[in-house]
């Protein structure tokens, strides 16, 4: 993670220099400032807008006390402070974790995970959630998208005013706004490829926590993602529209977009759980596979539950 986050930051600092040097600093100041504070207030009422859009409520110690003592447990076995504890009004399997410093920290189960998983399998699931406000995920998924956000802007900035600037201003420098605008483009493109790996191992890492504080949890939480993977994809044919759930995806245990590819991998297994992962541990991951690896916030399912069998 370290070492991802200095080339992002490094690539970003070294454009931003040449630029602000060819071009002088006033107007991409600004328009830094601009595109840096849209990003942080958007996280910090990001948390009220996942509330609105899945519906999402908190959970009483009353309404649920065995689960209330599972984040007690383990956010103590964690070092962290106990988050909230949210139920989210979506029949797909999945849990998240988010919050802010206006809005603290809370961690969501679905409805369907509630359904589908047990009581095991969904402790394991919260130590995953536990890990990422552990490692401050939500913070450091913040701050890394601002970068390629800077860029994309930046780029298209330059392309337009090449296109739409005036008489011999555009004559002089349309060839080097065009130049700075692709440039610009490409490594927003390449910045992209860097945040989505990034994504990726904040997944693995997650897992990992969940096996080091939950009691045998490399094989609680293999179980619980292939029941979520088959559960998901069985919802998502049956209800087309409980599956859009493109907005925020990234926070989730698993990518509900990813559902049908890591689906047809576990199906007609059988309905052992243990038979489910083992089956699925067998599959080989294929170049296409790996492909489309690097276009996705979470990692290839099969690559993920061998990362947790090899901690058994």
């Amino acid at each position: 993670m370290v070492g991802t986050l200095a080339i992002i930051i490094g690539l970003s600092t070294l454009f931003f220099t040449i630029i602000l040097h060819l071009t002088g600093t006033f107007s991409f100041t600004w328009l830094i400032v601009f595109i840096i504070g849209f990003n942080i207030l958007q996280w910090l009422i990001a948390p009220y807008l996942i509330d609105a859009i899945y519906r999402v409520r908190k959970i009483s110690r009353s309404d649920n006390p065995k689960l209330h003592a599972v984040v007690d447990q383990l956010s103590q076995k964690s070092g962290i402070k106990k988050p909230k504890l949210m139920m989210a009004r979506i029949p797909i399997p999945n849990a998240f974790a988010y919050g802010s410093p206006i809005a603290g920290t809370r961690i969501a189960v679905t409805e369907g995970l509630m359904k589908t998983l047990e009581d095991e399998e969904v402790e394991a699931v919260i130590g995953h959630e536990l890990g990422h406000l552990k490692h401050r995920d939500v913070q450091v998924m913040m701050f890394v998208s601002i970068l390629p956000a800077i860029f994309y802007y930046v780029g298209y900035s330059f392309m337009l005013s090449s296109m739409f600037g005036s008489g011999r201003s555009r004559d002089n420098s349309g060839g080097a706004a065009i130049a700075i605008g692709l440039v610009s483009i490409f490594l927003y493109w390449v910045l992209t490829l860097f945040t989505l790996y990034l994504s990726r191992l904040r997944e693995y890492y997650a897992d990992d926590h969940s096996t080091s504080i939950v009691e045998d949890g490399s094989r609680k939480l293999s179980e619980g993602l292939a029941k979520i993977v088959n559960e998901s994809e069985r919802i998502k044919k049956k209800k087309p529209k409980a599956g859009h759930l493109n907005s925020f995806k990234a926070l989730f245990i698993s990518d509900p977009d990813r559902a049908l590819a890591d689906a047809k991998a576990i199906a007609n297994f059988g309905v052992s759980d243990s038979r489910l992962v083992d089956e699925l541990l067998q599959r080989n991951v294929t170049g296409v596979d790996k492909f489309l690896e690097l276009f996705s916030t979470h990692p290839n399912i099969v690559k993920r539950l061998r990362i947790l069998k090899k901690s058994n």
